[in-house]
């Protein structure tokens, strides 16, 4: 698997992370939350990438998956609204209140970004190929 550049990677963060705060501060209705939510898992899949550049899509999809789901989990013991009370922008990061629907949409958000770097991979692999050899 070849490295992913970091400096894409950190471009594609900064891009998630814009995204999410313009949800948090501007979007209303049913779909601002998972919408949230999903931005959150397509933001935990960059950092899994930058910690691990050469990780497989569908293995950082399911590091993703799994640290959303944790950290969901993890509302239920009353630590993170805790944590949140004492550092309030923490509510970013660790949230406060379990929401069941949270799930699916972490699931997907991560799904999405699996799907979008694979054919990324793809089309960079296809197009060195295609390049003449120097």
């Amino acid at each position: 698997m070849p490295a992913r550049p970091r400096r894409s990677l950190l471009l594609a963060a900064a891009v998630v992370v814009a995204a999410g705060l313009l949800v948090a501060t501007r979007a209303t209705g049913p779909v601002a939350d998972p919408t949230g939510d999903a931005l959150y898992a397509a933001l935990v899949y960059v950092l899994v990438l930058l910690v691990g550049p050469r990780v497989a899509p569908w293995r950082a999809g399911a590091v993703a998956t799994a640290v959303c789901v944790a950290v969901e989990l993890a509302q239920l013991t009353g630590a993170p609204a805790a944590l949140v009370q004492a550092v309030p922008v923490s509510r970013f990061v660790v949230g406060t209140t379990f929401v069941p629907v949270d799930l699916l949409a972490y699931g997907l958000g991560a799904a999405l970004a699996t799907v979008v770097d694979a054919s990324v991979l793809r089309m960079v692999r296809r197009s060195r190929e295609g390049s003449p050899t120097r």
